[in-house]
């Protein structure tokens, strides 16, 4: 692996969790990280100007599997206004995917106050939304983009209350879907990571394995 130019200072980088957090350090040392917990309930710190979040999606349409990169042009805000992210960090971003063989979708994101689960998926994806989380609409700065990875899906629904892991994982009924995501969520976010490192102006079209 070859060593990325020194990161831009001017960049934030979000995540919701320890998990997407650690992934981004591994790959991107220098980085601005900022972990801001789920819907940013943890955020005490500024973001700055230029803010990208990372990490993991729900994918809301079936023919999006896990794994899937989403560099969404519009996110939709809880507050059901549009955020329209920047089109140089959107374009930067996409070359840093495709620098790695990764043809990324661009359709719009939804940012959720939930887990999206069952019609929900459908009732958003009729409308044009590739995916949801719950960080990206709530950012407020003048440019704003997201890179982030398909994890569960329409053919692999997760339980709500996993959006307090600490609290699902106390439940039975919620070993299986942890079994998988043990596997799945560090591969999601490690290519989330990925994508960031390859990025000119972020991490610098870093040489790394495909193994992820």
């Amino acid at each position: 692996m070859t060593i990325p130019p020194p990161v831009n200072p001017g960049v934030t980088l979000i995540a919701a969790t320890s998990l997407e957090c650690n992934a981004l350090r591994r790959v991107l040392p220098e980085a601005r990280i900022v972990k801001v917990g789920i819907a940013l309930e943890g955020l005490k710190v500024p973001l700055g100007d230029t803010v990208v979040s990372c990490g993991l999606a729900g994918g809301l349409r079936a023919d999006l599997p896990t794994g899937t990169v989403l560099i969404p042009r519009e996110v939709r805000r809880p507050s059901g206004e549009t955020l329209v992210c920047d089109r140089e960090l959107v374009e930067a971003l996409t070359q840093g995917a495709r620098s790695l063989g990764i043809e990324p979708v661009f359709d719009a994101m939804l940012t959720a106050d939930a887990i999206v689960n069952g019609a929900g998926r459908e009732i958003w994806a009729a409308r044009g939304f590739a995916g949801a989380d719950m960080e990206t609409g709530w950012i407020v700065a003048p440019r704003v983009a997201a890179v982030r990875v398909v994890l569960d899906t329409p053919r692999r629904e997760l339980s709500g209350e996993w959006a307090t892991p600490l609290r699902a994982i106390l439940k039975p009924k919620n070993w299986a879907q942890a079994t998988w995501l043990a596997r799945e969520a560090p591969r999601a976010a490690r290519l989330a990571a990925l994508v960031l490192g390859a990025t000119q102006g972020i991490g610098g079209r870093v040489r790394i394995s495909r193994q992820w």
